[in-house]
């Protein structure tokens, strides 16, 4: 028996995320099914994070068992060359049969682009949110409300419903944000994140960039966990899972 890692880039638009699902089409399912075109067996693959419907990723791992006989770094080649063209597999890596892409992870880049113009982007808008708000958004502001999340927090009140997870303690190393004419990108580094955590944030941030919310109104939130939404909700496709560390990485990575 053999463990074998891969590392992955979709494009999540036509997804309705990676775990597998009974009526959807999944990055998980298309996964699968490749592997059993070159190996011929049924796999279960373990992802390192369920993305949902729409998001986006750059580095997500996988493992799967495997007594295919193939050399490692062929498994890359030969699930390319049955996978749809936006599914590519980037490496592949024979690891100890105890790795687990999920349970051995310690922390996770996910990034927010933002498109912050009057009008919307003719091209690359299922990867960027447009934020109309051009004259109102104030840059300062949003990195004010982004420090509020750094830190250990207990952050129930910025879980969607619909999560079964009972722990919601997690760890926000950084918030890094890169401004490039009118597209904000946002960097969010952690030790893991709840059920659309990181949309919530992004839309709380945003609003406060426009003096909708306040510094108070966040922090309150944090302390209390009040389930009442602070701002709306970001979109799914703006967001991307851009690395998986299986290596203690605590401060700023960029």
């Amino acid at each position: 028996m053999r463990n074998i890692k891969i590392i992955i880039e979709y494009d999540g638009t036509k997804y309705s995320g990676w775990q597998m699902q009974k009526n959807s089409i999944t990055i998980q399912e298309e996964l699968q099914k490749a592997i059993f075109k070159i190996t011929g067996e049924r796999v279960n693959i373990i992802g390192a994070g369920r993305t949902d419907a729409g998001v986006h990723a750059k580095g997500q791992v996988a493992n799967f068992i495997t007594k295919s006989g193939i050399p490692e770094k062929q498994f890359s080649w030969a699930l390319n060359s049955v996978l749809k063209k936006d599914i590519v597999v980037k490496d592949s890596q024979e690891m100890p049969i105890d790795f687990h892409a999920c349970f051995d992870a310690k922390s996770k880049i996910y990034s927010y682009t933002i498109y912050n113009s009057v009008f919307p982007p003719g091209i690359m808008r299922d990867y960027m949110y447009h934020f109309k708000y051009k004259k109102m958004l104030e840059i300062e502001k949003i990195k004010e409300a982004a420090d509020c999340f750094v830190g250990t927090f207990d952050f129930k009140g910025f879980m969607a419903a619909g999560s079964s997870i009972k722990n919601t303690v997690r760890t926000i190393y950084s918030i890094e944000i890169i401004e490039n004419d009118d597209i904000i990108k946002i960097l969010y580094h952690g030790n893991g994140f709840l059920y659309k955590m990181i949309r919530m944030i992004t839309g709380t941030i945003l609003y406060a960039g426009i003096n909708k919310i306040n510094i108070e109104e966040i922090l309150k939130k944090l302390e209390t966990g009040n389930k009442k939404i602070l701002g709306a909700t970001a979109p799914a496709h703006g967001l991307c899972l851009e690395k998986v560390f299986y290596v203690d990485t605590p401060g700023s990575i960029y």
